[in-house]
């Protein structure tokens, strides 16, 4: 089953990607999100591993294997419940693959992120806690601690599933509920995330849970003490992982996020204090709203091809209705052969849909209620569907194995009902497909234009994450135009940040405030070392005017112009003229209309792309007649005015 889900996704995965952990994982880095380096140590043995391919493509591959595991530990799972009337092989197959084939577990199995490490060790946990509920052996009992433990230096959503294995664990076929085993793996889950927030309160409370669940244990009591010193030990085992984050930043690598070489900062990164993280009250959106967002986002599960946009089709919403159909029959069936695993698969659905939605507290999605709210209400800088895995895959699970049960239903051999449940692998694959060009390799080519015309030594202010990471891979993965050094303007408002541009490039800041503060005093500092001062296109023309007066366009980027008169100077510093050299623009526009060479980007949910293919438009529109919609393309896009 796992060769079978692994050769399905591999033709889906692109060769390049411009994500910030190919990068980091090249110089053995810890990547925002903060607090992975388990993922960055497995993706760097991984990639060393398959040596033979490329550097890009191993790490790519490596989020295919974590999905495909995740399918085949869901097949094991599902059909070990064999007693008392339990589902066929074939419908636990037939789960699996409707699993695996939601779109956005789809779409994290083909990028170089966490998110498919974490839905694979959440499903390893379910499946250890299974085992550690089916035979009360202490060793399973041990594996659930750990993998739960590790979410901390993994990734935190993993503990999405911990109600499920502590359910699991405590809930044995035909005897009571252990609650000494239940309080035990539930302390574990409060110290992970004790330790995730770098708060000693919430890990002592974890600690008093574990002990509590201790002194629950019918065994005599030193087996209790040796058991507890094993949970406690199995735990801090898992946490030592976050000890090659200072280990790492002692000898400050090309991304170092946060400079976690203190504990101080270590806290700092792991704690996330770097963002606004948003408690459960108040709310950020209705909570009706944010429930109603949630059906946006289990629409584009089934067949995303049907309607690869944030608009509703009537055949993709058909396609959801059939499978969310399929999936109640499915949960009825499961329902009546296996209370316990039904109630688990139910567990996994709430906490990783209503849970996921009330504990994270989003603000309304890119796509979604722009009518229901004012123009100035906040929207989340992208659609979090990917926040929710779990819950689409309960439903997964429950629609595969509706799928074989109709098949029973209508008489029909059992491998009808697989390809049924396998139906949304042929519904989703044109929109999840990352081979696709142009978007394949559009945030290379967006690096490449970006970086090549600049002159020696340039310091490069660009936008946001947008920006920065397809300029982080071509540097530090292709090697390219690492004369030039970039500065992110989002990140200046983070100490460390503005610390590291001069420990590093000697650019000079106070280190603390605003960056619209900070950025003009680097630019500055780069100006009295003789290095030119550059900007991105997508850099709004404020910020871009608070680091020179005086700006001349040579493609993508513009470089500061310190020939210009004093008189030039005060009329740019209205951001009402810049100057542009036709020549280096021109042949820009030139080299993008080669690259894209009557390629255009495909319809998706995700309008980065869209946003990419607008932005590499910049030269072209620079050269055009300024008509009214090339100066409203301007200013939106190109920020000239």
């Amino acid at each position: 089953m796992f060769l079978v889900y692994a050769a399905t996704l591999a033709p889906s995965v692109t060769f390049w990607d411009a994500g910030e952990f190919i990068a980091a994982a090249k110089s053995f880095g810890i990547p925002h999100p903060p607090g992975t380096p388990v993922f960055i140590i497995a993706l760097k043995a991984w990639a060393s591993m398959l040596g033979f391919i490329s550097f890009a493509r191993a790490t790519n591959l490596f989020s295919a294997f974590c999905t495909a595991s995740a399918v085949g530990v869901t097949v094991i799972w599902l059909a070990r419940a064999r007693g008392g009337g339990a589902v066929p092989r074939s419908a636990a197959v037939a789960a699996g693959i409707c699993a695996g084939a939601m779109s956005s577990v789809w779409q994290n199995a083909t990028e170089t992120e966490v998110y498919a490490a974490s839905l694979a060790l959440a499903l390893a946990t379910v499946a250890a806690a299974d085992l550690a509920g089916r035979s009360g052996e202490r060793r399973w009992l041990m594996v659930v601690v750990y993998l739960i433990a590790l979410a901390a230096p993994l990734h935190m959503s993993a503990l999405v599933a911990v109600p499920v294995a502590v359910y699991l664990v405590a809930r044995r076929e035909g005897a009571a509920f252990d609650w000494g085993r239940a309080a035990i793996v539930l302390g574990a889950a409060v110290a992970a995330a004790g330790v995730g927030r770098v708060s000693a309160l919430i890990v002592l409370l974890g600690v008093v849970f574990i002990a509590a669940g201790v002194i629950r244990d019918t065994s005599v009591a030193s087996d209790r003490a040796r058991l507890g010193i094993a949970v406690v030990g199995v735990a801090v085992i898992a946490f030592s992982a976050l000890l090659i984050m200072p280990a790492r930043a002692a000898h400050d690598p090309l991304i170092n996020q946060g400079n976690p070489r203190t504990l101080e900062q270590l806290a700092y990164v792991v704690a996330r204090r770097q963002y606004d993280v948003q408690g459960v009250w108040p709310r950020q959106a209705p909570i009706w709203l944010q429930v109603a967002n949630w059906f946006e986002y289990a629409d584009w599960q089934f067949g995303l091809s049907l309607g690869p946009t944030v608009i509703p089709t009537i055949a993709r919403v058909l396609a959801t209705i059939a499978f969310a159909g399929i999936g109640i029959v499915g949960a009825r069936w499961q329902y009546t052969t296996s209370r316990r695993m039904w109630s688990a698969v139910a567990l996994l659905f709430v906490c990783g849909s209503l849970g996921v939605i009330v504990y994270l507290n989003l603000k309304a999605g890119r796509s979604f209620a722009w009518s229901f709210l004012p123009e100035d209400e906040n929207h989340e800088a992208r659609d979090r569907d990917y926040f929710f895995v779990l819950g689409f895959w309960a439903w997964g699970i429950w629609a595969g194995m509706g799928a074989v049960r109709l098949a029973q239903m209508l008489r029909l051999p059992s491998w009808v009902g697989v390809g049924i449940a396998a139906l949304p692998v042929a519904l989703n694959w044109s929109a999840v497909n990352r081979r696709e060009e142009p978007e394949a390799s559009m945030a290379k080519e967006l690096a490449a234009v970006l970086l090549e015309p600049l002159p020696p030594r340039a310091v490069l202010f660009v936008a946001g994450d947008n920006d920065t990471y397809p300029l982080w891979y071509a540097q530090i993965v292709e090697g390219m135009r690492r004369d030039v050094t970039v500065i992110t303007l989002p990140l200046l408002g983070a100490q460390w940040y503005a610390a590291e541009m001069q420990r590093r490039w000697g650019l000079a800041s106070s280190g603390a405030g605003l960056p619209d503060r900070v950025a003009p005093q680097l630019a500055a500092s780069a100006r009295a070392l003789g290095r030119p001062v550059a900007v991105a296109l997508t850099v709004e023309a404020g910020d871009r005017n608070r680091l020179a007066s005086n700006w001349k366009v040579i493609g993508m980027t513009a470089v500061a112009d310190s020939s210009a008169t004093h008189a030039q100077s005060l009329q740019n510093q209205d951001s009402t003229v810049i100057s542009v050299d036709s020549l280096a623009v021109a042949a820009q526009a030139r080299r993008i209309a080669a690259w894209f060479a009557g390629r255009r980007v495909h319809p998706q949910t995700d309008p980065v792309h869209e946003y990419y293919g607008a932005v590499l438009g910049c030269p072209k529109l620079l050269l055009s007649p300024r008509s009214p919609a090339v100066v409203a393309s301007l200013d939106s896009l190109c920020n000239l005015r």
